[in-house]
């Protein structure tokens, strides 16, 4: 095997959450960082190449390496993506939105990092589910994320009742998030299921434009009119 100090670096690049500038939300000496890199891994190569360009990426695009993550693959081979790093260059694993491996793909490349002595460097950025639970107002302390919940409106139910009990008993905000044209009945679907007196927080196009993060119990949020349809949002609820 090649002398682990000779490695690349495996750097996790964050992505907006949106389409709003980079110069207003990914740092000037993250936004250096990445310019210098030519190997990257990503999720999807024409939306990586839009980013890295507005990034001020130094590299020509045509000289730049791009492996995909092949998502619909359940056992995508990791080492094929990875071998650069080995030959020493530095390695960008880039998230479509948010941060890499945080309720996004990237896991298994950073746990080989790990198992092949290869460093891994966390870059500066935004994560959608630390702004929602820091905004929110609920217990920062003790918290809990769950990705996302069943789809079925009886499994869904359950575990929503079954997050609540938790969040009473361990005094612990538990995080969740839907697929965006399914917010609404999301919305609906907590409305059902939880007591009245609960505190629902909804986090909606956070960074964007419309953003909007608001706080209340259930039942204020029966008495409120909310289209969350298409708009990426994230779930917290804590019981009172």
């Amino acid at each position: 095997m090649t002398d682990s100090k000779k490695r690349g670096t495996l750097y996790l690049i964050p992505n907006t959450l949106g389409t709003e500038s980079l110069h207003d939300i990914i740092p000037p000496g993250v936004r250096e960082k990445i310019s210098l890199l030519k190997h990257f891994i990503v999720e999807n190569e024409k939306a990586a190449r839009h980013f890295l360009k507005a990034a001020g990426i130094k590299t020509p695009q045509q000289e730049l390496v791009l492996k995909v993550i092949e998502k619909h693959e359940t056992n995508t081979p990791v080492r094929p993506l990875m071998q650069p790093l080995f030959e020493g260059f530095d390695t960008g694993l880039l998230s479509d939105a948010g941060s890499p491996a945080v309720a996004d793909p990237g896991a298994a490349f950073v746990q080989f990092a790990h198992e092949n002595n290869i460093r891994v460097v966390p870059l500066t950025g935004p994560s959608s589910i630390l702004l929602a639970l820091a905004a929110s107002g609920l217990n920062g302390q003790q918290f809990c994320f769950h990705g996302y919940l069943p789809v079925t409106k009886a499994e869904k139910i359950s575990r929503l009742k079954q997050l609540e009990k938790e969040s009473g008993i361990k005094k612990q905000t538990q995080i969740f998030i839907e697929t965006p044209y399914r917010n609404n009945a999301m919305l609906a679907d907590i409305l059902e299921a939880c007591h009245h007196e609960t505190r629902l927080c909804i986090a909606v196009d956070l960074t964007l434009p419309g953003e909007m993060i608001k706080t209340m119990t259930v039942a204020a949020w029966k008495k409120t009119k909310t289209d969350l349809h298409k708009r990426p949002a994230v779930f917290l609820i804590l019981q009172r």
